[in-house]
């Protein structure tokens, strides 16, 4: 699919579905040093066990960034709690970025997103999906929005312009996202925003390479600056994680 696309490559998520069992994961990195880099999952269990699993997946195994998943922390707890706070303070000591997956919408989260980024701010942060933000349509999606753009103000947040069909209303090419787009454009800047394509599932819904060829399409509709679209293509991430994605 990359070769199709024409993508050089990529950053693999740890899937949701193997929860904390990286050995797939960590196989492909093994197999092809060259073309993926890893982001593992935080496994936010009370004992604390998480994080050393987590140094060991970055020292050890070398992937390069973590998941925090609130889903996953026991019912009733925060990210903020004692285990989240040692994981992301451990991740930004380890240089790797945590990327945040709010499926149920930023508003739930905001407050523990900004304690996190002001209590640790050499942590960075990578937003999945934008942030799960979809075109807003009444106020309280249009303020659930303006508080992710606000979130701009901490300058190691960065976001990802990823799994299209997930945050349009509308069918392929997801053209009403570029409202997104132009606004996380001017909040923080084409280099810190990342595209992402969320394989496999992309796959039914538009093709790998379906989605690459989106983002052009809607850019144009904004439009986006060709330098502008060769961050999200591309630049920010290799300086995100810069020596990734050399020759073995």
């Amino acid at each position: 699919c990359m070769d199709e696309a024409g993508v050089d490559g990529a950053l693999i998520v740890q899937p949701i579905n193997h929860m904390f069992d990286h050995s797939l994961v960590t196989s492909v990195l093994k197999k092809y040093p060259s073309k993926f880099i890893g982001c593992c999952l935080a496994n936010p269990a009370d004992d604390g066990s998480g994080i050393k699993q987590l140094e060991h997946l970055i020292v050890q195994e070398k992937y390069r960034a973590v998941r925090f998943n609130p889903n996953l922390w026991p019912s009733g707890q925060k990210m903020t709690n004692e285990v989240g706070r040692s994981l992301f303070a451990k991740a930004g000591e380890l240089g790797a970025p945590v990327g945040i997956m709010v499926m149920k919408g930023i508003s739930t989260y905001i407050q523990e997103i900004e304690e996190l980024c002001t209590d640790y701010p050499k942590t960075t942060v990578i937003f999945d999906h934008m942030a799960f933000c979809k075109p807003p349509m009444n106020i309280e999606e249009e303020k659930a929005f303006t508080s992710f753009l606000e979130l701009s103000r901490f300058p190691q947040i960065y976001v990802k312009y990823s799994a299209l069909f997930r945050i349009s209303r509308e069918a392929y090419p997801y053209e009403d996202t570029s409202q997104l787009l132009s606004r996380v454009i001017s909040s923080y800047g084409a280099n810190r925003i990342m595209w992402g394509s969320d394989f496999p599932f992309v796959v039914p819904e538009c093709g790998y390479k379906g989605a690459k060829e989106a983002i052009s399409h809607v850019a144009g509709k904004i439009p986006v600056s060709s330098s502008d679209l060769e961050w999200i293509l591309g630049k920010t991430v290799t300086q995100l994680f810069q020596g990734a994605w050399v020759s073995a």
